[in-house]
């Protein structure tokens, strides 16, 4: 069995990798948690138990992000209690507070990226930042600021990365050269905090090969 945590160094950056094959090493706040094979590859799993709208973390122990890159392969699907309405919402958090009710927040709603409906699909990517700023909210006060298409498909392997500098965040989809979404005024400020994996919506996500990489 691999370890949680590997060290490598590339141009004199520490990289930091989670393989996430294991369960080992992560602490959860509302979720359950399991390891998993999905699609042939060996993950974890994380099942959304508590407010479908705020979201459920499995927090990275000892480690504490500033700025770089975080990098990983996220899938989801919906739970046998999800309504018409789940859209599957999988991501990660970052610059979580100790006690994790306060973070930056990527993720992706699975069922949008290809749905009949445009409207659902300009909302496949969405940004947010808990506990103040909710998606909803945030759509409400600055409707396609936070919130972008691409194109998802429910249970398929996802690649995503965040780059993140001071108060900016670049998020990229399937290895894109180009970001899928800008925020340029993270509202936690220049903060810093734990990573966390991170589901809603009567969701089961699956996430593997996490990879941080500080400025």
């Amino acid at each position: 069995m691999l370890p949680l945590l590997l060290t490598a160094t590339l141009a004199k950056t520490p990289i930091r990798v989670f393989p996430l094959d294991t369960v080992h090493g992560l602490e959860l706040h509302g979720a359950s948690l399991n390891s998993a094979i999905h699609k042939g590859k060996r993950c974890v799993e994380l099942t959304e138990l508590q407010d479908p709208n705020l979201g459920d973390l499995a927090v990275i122990k000892g480690l504490d992000f500033h700025n770089g890159t975080i990098e990983f392969d996220e899938a989801g699907l919906l739970t046998k209690t999800a309504r018409p309405s789940s859209r599957s919402f999988v991501g990660i958090a970052f610059r979580v507070s100790d006690d994790g009710t306060g973070y930056e927040n990527f993720y992706l709603r699975m069922t949008n990226g290809r749905s009949p409906e445009q409207e659902l699909r300009n909302h496949a990517v969405q940004y947010c930042s808990l506990p103040n700023h909710p998606w909803n909210e945030l759509r409400a006060t600055k409707p396609f600021r936070y919130e972008a298409y691409t194109d998802l498909v429910l249970g398929a392997w996802t690649h995503v990365k965040i780059s993140v500098e001071g108060t900016e965040a670049k998020f990229y989809v399937n290895r894109a050269a180009q970001p899928t979404l800008v925020v340029h005024d993270l509202l936690h400020g220049d903060s810093h905090g734990k990573i966390a994996l991170f589901v809603a919506g009567h969701t089961r996500g699956f996430f593997r090969n996490l990879r941080v990489r500080p400025a």
